[in-house]
């Protein structure tokens, strides 16, 4: 028995677990190496030390599975992952997916029913697997395209491969309330949820209802029988709000965004002073 037992702790990885705000590879004379930025040696002890006593530890990101795997070979994780920003829940170790909330070919098609009847907008899919397929790319599209081997020119969105994660859609020339308008009156039994993800509303995000980090971190809590009194949650972004939200307390790096500082979390050191150990510190004295 553990003084952690029954806890379990939920981290976002870019720039609360690492500091990824340079990239996420090491620089190497201005280059870039296969190695991801490395783990905090001070957040790597005092997950060691959460674990050890019990606790439960685990990464909620919207990474591709392959960079999960990098930091969990590297860290203690013990639980099962909360992937594609909500997604699914995924055993980081085999790759299987255990629960997933993702876009079905009819939403598939309703986003190719946007290209056909919007033809100035843009519209990007991301695969389950971390995949981004963009459908008549605008300039922001071409711009990760040329600087990132998962993002891929498609000329249509049905020969983008199933399970879809999420639809973007972005016009230059609309505020694309059209676009949403549309895609609600094809939605009749509510089962996509429509956001918009920019302050200047350029950008319309299309998820599965139920997918999100605080959904998923809910499901998993249920699956690993704990109660959500005793699920932690710590990220930096506007993702993460709705986990951080979830748990019985948010912890935020002090690098966070602020609509993170505005939903409760504490806010402790900085990514790059090791912002995990914070937070098992915290728990640790809680316990």
């Amino acid at each position: 028995m553990g003084k952690f037992d029954g806890v379990l702790l939920v981290s976002d990885i870019c720039d609360t677990l690492v500091d990824t705000s340079r990239g996420a590879f090491v620089d190497e004379e201005k280059g870039k190496t296969e190695e991801l930025v490395p783990v905090p040696e001070r957040n790597r002890q005092a997950l060691e030390y959460f674990t050890a006593e019990g606790g439960r530890f685990t990464l909620a990101t919207g990474r591709a599975l392959k960079y999960v795997q990098f930091y969990a070979d590297r860290i203690p994780v013990n639980a099962p992952g909360v992937l594609g920003d909500g997604s699914a829940i995924c055993d980081i170790r085999s790759g299987a997916y255990l629960e997933t909330a993702v876009l079905d070919r009819r939403a598939r098609e309703l986003g190719q029913a946007v290209l056909d009847r919007f033809p100035e907008t843009t519209v990007t899919a991301r695969h389950l697997d971390g995949m981004y397929h963009t459908v008549r790319p605008d300039a922001r599209a071409r711009l990760i395209m040329s600087v990132s081997d998962d993002a891929l020119e498609a000329s249509s969105l049905r020969e983008v491969p199933l399970p879809i994660q999420r639809l973007w859609f972005r016009d230059r020339s609309r505020t694309l309330r059209e676009v949403r308008d549309f895609l609600r009156g094809q939605d009749e039994d509510g089962v996509y949820e429509l956001a918009f993800t920019s302050e200047e509303r350029n950008q319309l995000q299309m998820a599965a209802r139920g997918s999100g980090k605080g959904s998923m971190v809910r499901r998993l809590a249920e699956r690993l029988g704990i109660s959500m009194e005793h699920v932690y949650c710590a990220g930096n972004g506007d993702d993460d709000v709705s986990m951080l939200t979830a748990a019985k307390q948010g912890f935020a790096p002090s690098n966070c965004t602020q609509s993170v500082r505005d939903c409760g979390a504490a806010v402790v050191c900085s990514v790059q002073e090791g912002a995990l150990a914070d937070a098992v510190r915290i728990l640790d004295r809680n316990y």
